[in-house]
Protein backbone atom coordinates (compact mmCIF):
# COMPACT_ATOMS: atom_id res chain seq x y z
CA UNK A 1 0.00 0.00 0.00
CA UNK A 2 2.57 2.61 -1.07
CA UNK A 3 0.32 5.65 -1.48
CA UNK A 4 1.92 8.76 -0.13
CA UNK A 5 -0.30 11.58 1.02
CA UNK A 6 -3.97 11.83 0.24
CA UNK A 7 -6.23 13.33 -2.37
CA UNK A 8 -7.93 16.53 -1.34
CA UNK A 9 -11.67 15.95 -1.24
CA UNK A 10 -14.67 18.05 -0.28
CA UNK A 11 -14.72 19.00 3.41
CA UNK A 12 -16.61 16.75 5.80
CA UNK A 13 -19.57 18.03 7.79
CA UNK A 14 -18.62 19.14 11.31
CA UNK A 15 -18.70 16.29 13.84
CA UNK A 16 -21.60 16.24 16.26
CA UNK A 17 -21.67 15.20 19.88
CA UNK A 18 -25.32 14.56 20.68
CA UNK A 19 -26.86 11.28 21.79
CA UNK A 20 -28.64 10.45 18.53
CA UNK A 21 -25.67 8.85 16.75
CA UNK A 22 -25.36 11.55 14.08
CA UNK A 23 -22.36 11.20 11.81
CA UNK A 24 -19.35 13.31 10.96
CA UNK A 25 -18.39 13.32 7.28
CA UNK A 26 -21.99 12.54 6.33
CA UNK A 27 -22.30 9.85 3.70
CA UNK A 28 -23.01 10.87 0.14
CA UNK A 29 -26.75 11.30 -0.40
CA UNK A 30 -27.47 9.23 -3.48
CA UNK A 31 -30.48 9.87 -5.66
CA UNK A 32 -30.76 6.13 -6.32
CA UNK A 33 -33.99 4.70 -4.93
CA UNK A 34 -34.03 2.07 -2.19
CA UNK A 35 -35.15 -0.91 -4.35
CA UNK A 36 -32.37 -0.21 -6.84
CA UNK A 37 -29.79 -0.09 -4.04
CA UNK A 38 -31.12 -3.31 -2.57
CA UNK A 39 -30.88 -5.06 -5.95
CA UNK A 40 -27.31 -3.84 -6.43
CA UNK A 41 -26.40 -4.90 -2.90
CA UNK A 42 -27.73 -8.39 -3.55
CA UNK A 43 -25.75 -8.49 -6.79
CA UNK A 44 -22.61 -7.46 -4.91
CA UNK A 45 -23.25 -10.16 -2.31
CA UNK A 46 -23.66 -12.87 -4.96
CA UNK A 47 -20.54 -11.66 -6.74
CA UNK A 48 -18.49 -11.64 -3.53
CA UNK A 49 -19.63 -15.19 -2.80
CA UNK A 50 -18.61 -16.28 -6.32
CA UNK A 51 -15.20 -14.69 -5.73
CA UNK A 52 -14.98 -16.61 -2.47
CA UNK A 53 -15.52 -19.86 -4.32
CA UNK A 54 -12.51 -19.01 -6.50
CA UNK A 55 -10.40 -18.04 -3.47
CA UNK A 56 -10.98 -20.88 -1.02
CA UNK A 57 -9.11 -23.67 -2.86
CA UNK A 58 -5.94 -21.58 -2.42
CA UNK A 59 -6.39 -20.73 1.27
CA UNK A 60 -4.07 -22.61 3.62
CA UNK A 61 -2.61 -24.37 0.61
CA UNK A 62 0.85 -24.23 -0.95
CA UNK A 63 0.93 -21.43 -3.51
CA UNK A 64 3.40 -19.12 -5.17
CA UNK A 65 3.45 -15.55 -3.92
CA UNK A 66 4.56 -12.69 -6.14
CA UNK A 67 5.94 -9.45 -4.70
CA UNK A 68 4.45 -6.61 -6.74
CA UNK A 69 5.78 -3.91 -4.40
CA UNK A 70 9.42 -3.97 -5.43
CA UNK A 71 11.40 -1.04 -4.08
CA UNK A 72 8.24 0.41 -2.52
CA UNK A 73 8.04 -2.46 -0.02
CA UNK A 74 6.67 -5.98 0.15
CA UNK A 75 3.21 -6.19 -1.42
CA UNK A 76 2.20 -9.82 -2.03
CA UNK A 77 -0.24 -11.03 -4.66
CA UNK A 78 -1.32 -14.60 -5.43
CA UNK A 79 -3.25 -16.58 -8.01
CA UNK A 80 -6.21 -16.32 -5.63
CA UNK A 81 -6.20 -12.50 -5.91
CA UNK A 82 -6.14 -12.67 -9.70
CA UNK A 83 -8.75 -15.41 -9.92
CA UNK A 84 -11.16 -13.60 -7.61
CA UNK A 85 -10.85 -10.30 -9.44
CA UNK A 86 -11.40 -12.06 -12.76
CA UNK A 87 -14.64 -13.56 -11.41
CA UNK A 88 -15.84 -10.20 -10.11
CA UNK A 89 -15.06 -8.43 -13.37
CA UNK A 90 -16.81 -11.12 -15.40
CA UNK A 91 -19.96 -10.89 -13.25
CA UNK A 92 -20.07 -7.09 -13.53
CA UNK A 93 -19.52 -7.22 -17.30
CA UNK A 94 -22.36 -9.73 -17.64
CA UNK A 95 -24.91 -7.97 -15.41
CA UNK A 96 -23.89 -4.31 -15.81
CA UNK A 97 -21.90 -3.93 -19.03
CA UNK A 98 -22.11 -0.13 -18.95
CA UNK A 99 -20.55 0.13 -15.48
CA UNK A 100 -16.88 0.87 -14.89
CA UNK A 101 -14.54 -1.22 -12.74
CA UNK A 102 -11.64 -0.08 -10.57
CA UNK A 103 -9.71 -3.00 -9.11
CA UNK A 104 -6.48 -3.56 -7.21
CA UNK A 105 -4.98 -6.14 -9.52
CA UNK A 106 -6.22 -5.26 -13.01
CA UNK A 107 -6.61 -1.48 -12.90
CA UNK A 108 -9.44 0.77 -14.06
CA UNK A 109 -11.85 0.14 -16.90
CA UNK A 110 -14.19 3.04 -17.65
CA UNK A 111 -17.83 2.38 -18.47
CA UNK A 112 -20.46 4.28 -20.42
CA UNK A 113 -22.42 5.12 -17.25
CA UNK A 114 -21.43 7.07 -14.14
CA UNK A 115 -21.29 3.93 -12.00
CA UNK A 116 -17.96 2.46 -10.97
CA UNK A 117 -17.39 -0.77 -9.04
CA UNK A 118 -14.39 -0.44 -6.74
CA UNK A 119 -13.00 -3.85 -5.80
CA UNK A 120 -10.26 -5.50 -3.77
CA UNK A 121 -10.42 -9.26 -4.39
CA UNK A 122 -8.49 -10.06 -1.21
CA UNK A 123 -7.96 -7.22 1.22
CA UNK A 124 -5.41 -8.63 3.65
CA UNK A 125 -3.29 -10.77 1.33
CA UNK A 126 -0.52 -10.93 3.94
CA UNK A 127 -2.96 -12.55 6.38
CA UNK A 128 -4.22 -14.79 3.58
CA UNK A 129 -0.79 -16.21 2.72
CA UNK A 130 -0.13 -16.88 6.43
CA UNK A 131 -3.38 -18.82 6.80
CA UNK A 132 -4.85 -16.18 9.12
CA UNK A 133 -8.45 -15.08 8.79
CA UNK A 134 -8.29 -11.27 8.76
CA UNK A 135 -8.97 -10.89 5.03
CA UNK A 136 -12.05 -10.38 2.89
CA UNK A 137 -13.29 -9.56 -0.58
CA UNK A 138 -14.30 -5.90 -0.79
CA UNK A 139 -16.84 -4.68 -3.36
CA UNK A 140 -18.20 -1.13 -3.51
CA UNK A 141 -20.45 0.65 -5.98
CA UNK A 142 -19.63 4.32 -6.50
CA UNK A 143 -22.36 6.37 -8.21
CA UNK A 144 -19.97 9.05 -9.42
CA UNK A 145 -20.13 11.08 -6.23
CA UNK A 146 -19.33 8.44 -3.61
CA UNK A 147 -19.81 4.82 -2.55
CA UNK A 148 -23.46 3.85 -2.07
CA UNK A 149 -23.10 0.07 -1.67
CA UNK A 150 -20.41 -1.76 0.29
CA UNK A 151 -19.73 -5.45 0.92
CA UNK A 152 -16.94 -7.18 2.85
CA UNK A 153 -17.19 -10.97 2.52
CA UNK A 154 -15.00 -13.56 4.28
CA UNK A 155 -15.78 -16.92 2.68
CA UNK A 156 -13.76 -19.13 5.04
CA UNK A 157 -15.81 -18.16 8.10
CA UNK A 158 -18.86 -17.48 5.92
CA UNK A 159 -19.66 -14.02 7.21
CA UNK A 160 -20.47 -10.81 5.38
CA UNK A 161 -20.59 -7.15 6.43
CA UNK A 162 -22.70 -4.95 4.16
CA UNK A 163 -24.22 -1.50 3.93
CA UNK A 164 -26.09 0.85 1.62
CA UNK A 165 -26.42 4.59 2.10
CA UNK A 166 -29.77 5.23 3.73
CA UNK A 167 -30.44 1.49 3.99
CA UNK A 168 -28.50 0.55 7.10
CA UNK A 169 -25.60 -1.83 7.72
CA UNK A 170 -25.91 -5.54 8.47
CA UNK A 171 -23.93 -8.65 9.31
CA UNK A 172 -24.91 -11.95 7.70
CA UNK A 173 -23.77 -15.54 8.15
CA UNK A 174 -25.89 -18.22 6.56
CA UNK A 175 -29.48 -17.67 7.70
CA UNK A 176 -28.41 -15.35 10.51
CA UNK A 177 -28.57 -11.60 10.00
CA UNK A 178 -28.50 -8.63 12.33
CA UNK A 179 -28.05 -4.88 12.16
CA UNK A 180 -24.58 -3.48 12.73
CA UNK A 181 -24.19 -0.73 15.31
CA UNK A 182 -21.06 0.96 16.59
CA UNK A 183 -20.68 1.44 20.32
CA UNK A 184 -20.57 4.60 22.39
CA UNK A 185 -17.07 5.60 23.51
CA UNK A 186 -16.79 9.28 24.35
CA UNK A 187 -13.50 9.03 26.25
CA UNK A 188 -10.27 8.22 24.47
CA UNK A 189 -9.03 6.56 27.66
CA UNK A 190 -11.77 3.92 27.19
CA UNK A 191 -11.05 3.30 23.50
CA UNK A 192 -9.66 0.31 21.65
CA UNK A 193 -7.41 1.40 18.75
CA UNK A 194 -6.46 -0.77 15.78
CA UNK A 195 -4.03 -0.47 12.88
CA UNK A 196 -2.86 -3.06 10.38
CA UNK A 197 0.88 -2.38 10.39
CA UNK A 198 3.18 0.24 11.98
CA UNK A 199 5.15 0.31 8.72
CA UNK A 200 2.20 2.22 7.22
CA UNK A 201 3.59 5.29 8.96
CA UNK A 202 6.63 6.23 6.92
CA UNK A 203 7.68 9.48 8.58
CA UNK A 204 8.41 10.23 12.21
CA UNK A 205 5.53 12.74 12.21
CA UNK A 206 3.05 10.10 11.01
CA UNK A 207 4.08 7.54 13.62
CA UNK A 208 4.13 10.20 16.33
CA UNK A 209 0.58 11.19 15.41
CA UNK A 210 -0.57 7.59 15.78
CA UNK A 211 1.28 7.29 19.09
CA UNK A 212 -0.41 10.41 20.45
CA UNK A 213 -3.75 8.64 20.05
CA UNK A 214 -2.71 5.12 21.03
CA UNK A 215 -0.85 6.25 24.16
CA UNK A 216 -4.08 7.77 25.48
CA UNK A 217 -6.23 4.74 24.62
CA UNK A 218 -7.04 1.74 26.77
CA UNK A 219 -5.75 -0.83 24.27
CA UNK A 220 -3.97 -0.89 20.90
CA UNK A 221 -3.93 -3.90 18.57
CA UNK A 222 -1.96 -4.39 15.35
CA UNK A 223 -3.23 -6.37 12.36
CA UNK A 224 -6.73 -6.67 11.00
CA UNK A 225 -6.73 -5.05 7.56
CA UNK A 226 -10.37 -4.53 6.51
CA UNK A 227 -11.58 -6.65 9.42
CA UNK A 228 -10.65 -3.93 11.91
CA UNK A 229 -13.12 -1.58 10.21
CA UNK A 230 -15.81 -4.27 10.11
CA UNK A 231 -15.34 -4.97 13.82
CA UNK A 232 -15.59 -1.24 14.47
CA UNK A 233 -18.97 -1.32 12.70
CA UNK A 234 -19.91 -4.27 14.91
CA UNK A 235 -19.14 -2.29 18.07
CA UNK A 236 -15.98 -4.16 19.11
CA UNK A 237 -13.28 -1.61 18.15
CA UNK A 238 -13.49 2.16 18.66
CA UNK A 239 -10.80 3.70 16.44
CA UNK A 240 -8.88 2.59 13.35
CA UNK A 241 -5.98 4.78 12.19
CA UNK A 242 -4.08 3.97 9.00
CA UNK A 243 -2.06 5.47 6.16
CA UNK A 244 -1.02 4.62 2.60
CA UNK A 245 -4.46 3.30 1.66
CA UNK A 246 -6.07 3.17 -1.78
CA UNK A 247 -9.66 3.75 -2.88
CA UNK A 248 -10.24 0.00 -3.15
CA UNK A 249 -9.15 -0.40 0.50
CA UNK A 250 -11.83 1.92 1.88
CA UNK A 251 -14.81 2.53 -0.40
CA UNK A 252 -16.64 -0.71 0.45
CA UNK A 253 -16.14 0.02 4.15
CA UNK A 254 -17.54 3.56 4.05
CA UNK A 255 -21.28 2.69 3.78
CA UNK A 256 -20.84 -0.09 6.34
CA UNK A 257 -19.26 2.18 8.95
CA UNK A 258 -21.43 5.21 8.23
CA UNK A 259 -24.69 3.28 8.34
CA UNK A 260 -23.61 1.50 11.54
CA UNK A 261 -23.33 4.92 13.21
CA UNK A 262 -19.62 5.59 12.86
CA UNK A 263 -17.49 7.99 10.86
CA UNK A 264 -14.60 7.45 8.46
CA UNK A 265 -12.57 10.37 7.07
CA UNK A 266 -9.06 11.42 6.20
CA UNK A 267 -6.82 12.71 8.98
CA UNK A 268 -7.95 16.21 8.02
CA UNK A 269 -11.64 15.35 8.40
CA UNK A 270 -12.38 15.17 4.68
CA UNK A 271 -14.02 12.42 2.62
CA UNK A 272 -11.86 9.29 2.54
CA UNK A 273 -12.97 8.00 -0.88
CA UNK A 274 -9.44 7.99 -2.29
CA UNK A 275 -7.78 6.50 0.78
CA UNK A 276 -4.46 8.00 1.86
CA UNK A 277 -4.44 8.80 5.57
CA UNK A 278 -7.65 7.36 7.04
CA UNK A 279 -9.25 7.39 10.49
CA UNK A 280 -12.49 5.69 11.54
CA UNK A 281 -14.30 6.24 14.84
CA UNK A 282 -17.23 4.20 16.07
CA UNK A 283 -18.51 7.09 18.17
CA UNK A 284 -18.61 10.38 16.21
CA UNK A 285 -18.21 12.28 19.48
CA UNK A 286 -14.65 10.94 19.72
CA UNK A 287 -13.72 11.96 16.19
CA UNK A 288 -12.79 15.64 16.83
CA UNK A 289 -10.38 14.70 19.63
CA UNK A 290 -8.69 12.09 17.46
CA UNK A 291 -8.41 14.51 14.52
CA UNK A 292 -6.83 17.12 16.79
CA UNK A 293 -4.16 14.63 17.85
CA UNK A 294 -3.47 13.65 14.23
CA UNK A 295 -3.50 17.27 13.01
CA UNK A 296 0.25 18.03 13.21
CA UNK A 297 1.05 15.17 10.82
CA UNK A 298 -1.98 15.93 8.62
CA UNK A 299 -0.87 19.55 8.25
CA UNK A 300 2.52 18.42 7.03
Amino acid sequence: MPVRGQARRRPANPPCDDDQGCRAAELHKSTMNAPAKTALLEFALRTAEAAGTAILPHFRAALDVEDKGGAKGYDPVTVADHAAEAVIRAEIARAHPDHGIRGEEHGTQRGASKYMWVIDPIDGTRSFILGQMHWATLIALNDGDGPVVGVAHQPYVGETFMGTTGGGAHWRRGSEQRALKTRRCRKLSDAVVACTDPKMFVTVAERSAFDRVSSRARLTRWGGDCYAYCLLAMGLIDIVIEASLHAYDVQALMPIIGEAGGVITTWTGERADEGGFVVACGDPALHPEVLALLAPAAAG
